[in-house]
């Protein structure tokens, strides 16, 4: 084997794991998924729907070789979580790797939410991962190795007019992922928060679909562009394997250097 294959192996090969991905039929939850079995794992991913949910993961072992799982699950609801993650041990055995990735965005005037809005984006953005990483640490802490990547946003830091709700949710995402990074320190298991900004992704359309509001955001971008859903893969490599040994506790941005200036 080549020097620079034992290398990679070394740091990035997932042979092995089992890693869990929510809200992972489409946009970056997706690539996250694929990215994941590609690098040899197997993957169990979720969404609302258990059709897609099927689809994907057939999907995913076509492409990759690797055993995958699809179930239908809503990351608001515990009982959903405890059967997902269940049927993982049951179907791939205990998880290793968790991403966090399922949320909703509801663009609106700060006076205009509801309440029942309020609640779906809390306990689905939040909540949802919170009792996510629940379910999977005693195992982590058992086996001694794990890793948690909870999906925040650029929003996790700045916002925008009408992102107030959305904005909440990512900002507790942060809190989330120090927290938990210090009670798992010195156990292998990172906590890291993925803060994603502007992507060509499903939960951008109303941006992208309005000429107007996508020119004034393209200015707000230095490199001049949206993300494209493969540029999350390196990242999220980097934090579901052994390179990311001593990274734990960070939200990293993946922005276009939006929020460097």
């Amino acid at each position: 084997m080549e020097p620079g294959n034992e290398l990679f192996k070394e740091l990035f090969d997932l042979t092995g794991r089992v890693a869990a991905v929510t809200g992972a039929t489409k946009g970056l939850g997706l690539k996250m998924a694929e990215t994941l079995s590609l690098a040899g794992a197997q993957v169990a991913v979720c969404s609302r729907d258990d059709a897609e949910a099927r689809k994907i993961s057939e999907e995913l072992s076509r492409k990759s070789g690797r055993k995958c799982l699809g179930l239908a699950a809503d990351v608001s609801r515990k009982a959903d979580i405890d059967h997902f993650f269940d049927q993982i041990s049951a179907n791939l055995g205990p998880v290793d790797i968790l991403i966090a990735n399922a949320g909703i965005t509801v663009r609106k005037e700060f006076t205009d939410f509801s309440e029942e809005e309020f609640d779906e984006t809390i306990n689905i953005n939040l909540k949802g991962a919170f009792q996510c990483a629940q379910a999977v640490l005693p195992g982590m802490r058992g086996r001694g190795w794990g890793r948690i990547v909870f999906i925040g946003s650029i929003m996790s830091f700045i916002s925008l007019p009408g992102r107030s709700l959305y904005s909440a949710s990512k900002a507790a995402i942060l809190g989330l992922t120090r927290a938990l990074a210090l009670e798992c320190a010195g156990e292998s298991i990172c906590v890291n928060a993925i803060c994603p900004g502007p992507f060509l992704t499903p939960i951008n359309l109303p941006v992208v679909n309005d000429p107007a509001r996508y020119r004034e955001f393209l200015t707000k971008i230095p490199v001049g562009r949206f993300g494209q859903p493969d540029e999350i893969r390196g990242l999220t490599l980097l934090l579901s394997s052994q390179a990311c040994s001593f990274m734990t506790g960070a939200g990293f941005l993946i922005d276009g250097a939006w929020t460097a200036q």
